[in-house]
């Protein structure tokens, strides 16, 4: 039999990568994981859903502090914005939690190899100069902003950002551009309008947030316009100057029209994220990805070369920390000869905004067009007493059941913790239940939960409080 270096090696440290290589030791294989980052945790934990809520979670603060909110309730204050000890906070959590990885390795044994890996053939990479050989290679590279044409991104300058500048701006920005309705424009967006900036963002499609479902979309639109941010849908950003600290963007409608021009002190280009296949040598292994750039695996997470395997970003699917983390763990289970398994209809999806959106599940529309007969149940967050009492109006539970066998097939939320709520939907879909067992499930009173017990209540048209 060949002789390798280890049982398992795994290309990357993001929140796939690191999970990967704990659970395959923990499982009795030799395990190293590569890493060219200087901390471990990829782009999640260093400049991505980490750093992002402790900036998102410190200018909440500020807001209620300078709208009027804490006021309300009897707290008065005239708060002032310190930046830099807002950036220390978030550069301390980044710190605790990818030193916490670290430990974590050596805890199990796993041995970090510093540097990018190539391969030389299935078996063999090669990593700064250094051959590494395993009988098995995860691929778990994670993913790096998508470039828009024409708008060049330069961090440095901090007049045209991708969300890893925008974690990093040493000011407030008097106008700020976002381009990109999705999850990262309108989070990172909402830190700087907190915090003063006035932000206009620009989305190609005629609704934020594309994937989620449209009683979602149109809601989230109307919230984010009543807090100050200027939505410009069905709109497109054709071309960007910059002179001096200031960028000038011209825009024109997504069908066509006459363009406009808009004058930022920072433009934030937000408009996905690509796979990070590229310079790993897979033409050498004789791996060829999709159009997209993905790397194919079967159910298993195997690709189509014998003893390589791949996980998170790099494959299709959403591109989120915990679906590579789920992804990580089932890969080594299924290296280790066990039975590991993802669900991949039940990954909730999350944005931390204020408030948060969360879903699971089909959209309306995708339970339509799957040919399910449905019925449909909503609850305001208005008539939700916590929600009342906290000053936290603003959002709605939907959940969508088949009409016949009443199965829960999606749960879509608009709450100040809906991030938190949506585990509730999403373990009742893991077990298969009906809208009525979660309306005839106790729910603690009063929490913000309640609002998912009437709302299921609804499916059957008989909610409580509305």
């Amino acid at each position: 039999m060949a002789e390798y270096d280890y049982d398992v090696l795994v290309i990357g440290a993001g929140p796939g990568g690191y999970v990967a290589a704990i659970r395959a030791a923990q499982l009795g294989l030799k395990t190293a994981c590569v890493e060219s980052r200087e901390t471990l945790g990829g782009t999640c934990l260093n400049v991505g859903c980490i750093p992002s809520k402790a900036m998102l979670h410190a200018s909440e603060y500020f807001d209620a502090a300078a709208n009027g909110t804490m006021a309300k309730m009897g707290v008065e204050v005239t708060p002032k914005l310190n930046l830099d000890a807002m950036h220390a906070q978030r550069l301390d959590a980044i710190k605790q939690l990818t030193g916490g990885i670290a430990f974590l390795f050596k805890k199990n044994k796993v041995d970090w190899k510093k540097g990018h890996a190539t391969f030389i053939d299935p078996h063999t990479v090669d990593v700064g100069g250094e051959k590494v050989t395993a009988k098995n290679v995860i691929i778990a590279t994670g993913s790096s902003v998508t470039p828009l044409n024409g708008v060049e991104v330069d961090n440095d300058k901090q007049v045209v950002v991708d969300s890893t500048g925008a974690l990093e701006l040493k000011a407030v920005p008097k106008k700020m551009v976002v381009i990109g309705g999705g999850v990262i424009g309108l989070e990172l967006g909402s830190v700087w309008r907190r915090l003063g900036a006035e932000v206009i963002v620009v989305e190609f499609l005629d609704q934020l947030l594309p994937g989620m479902d449209m009683d979602v979309r149109k809601e989230a639109a109307k919230i984010f316009k009543k807090q100050g941010m200027t939505m410009m849908l069905g709109h497109k950003v054709t071309g960007c100057t910059i002179k001096g600290k200031k960028a000038t963007l011209t825009i024109e409608k997504s069908a066509g029209g006459d363009e406009q021009t808009i004058e930022a002190d920072c433009v934030l280009v937000s408009i996905g994220r690509r796979p990070n296949t590229e310079s790993l040598g897979l033409e050498k292994i004789g791996l060829v990805v999709n159009k997209r750039g993905q790397i194919e695996t079967d159910h298993d997470f195997r690709t189509k070369v014998d003893g390589v395997w791949a996980i998170g970003d790099v494959i299709p699917g959403p591109m989120l920390a915990h679906k590579a983390e789920d992804e990580g763990i089932a890969c080594a289970e299924n290296i280790a000869g066990q039975t590991g398994i993802v669900n991949h209809a039940v990954i909730p999806g999350v944005v931390y905004t204020w408030p948060e959106i969360a879903g699971v599940g089909l959209t309306e529309d995708e339970a339509k067009e799957a040919g399910h007969t449905i019925k449909v149940g909503k609850f305001p967050m208005l008539a939700n007493s916590r929600a009342k009492t906290n000053h936290e109006p603003d959002g709605f539970v939907k959940i969508i059941a088949e009409a016949e066998s009443d199965k829960v097939l999606g749960v879509w939320c608009i709450a100040t913790v809906a991030g938190t709520m949506i585990a509730e939907a999403a373990l009742a879909m893991e077990f298969g239940a009906t809208s009525e067992d979660i309306a005839y499930t106790c729910h603690a009173h009063p929490t913000h939960s309640e609002a998912i017990k009437e709302a299921a209540m609804a499916v059957q048209g008989k909610p409580i409080h509305v």
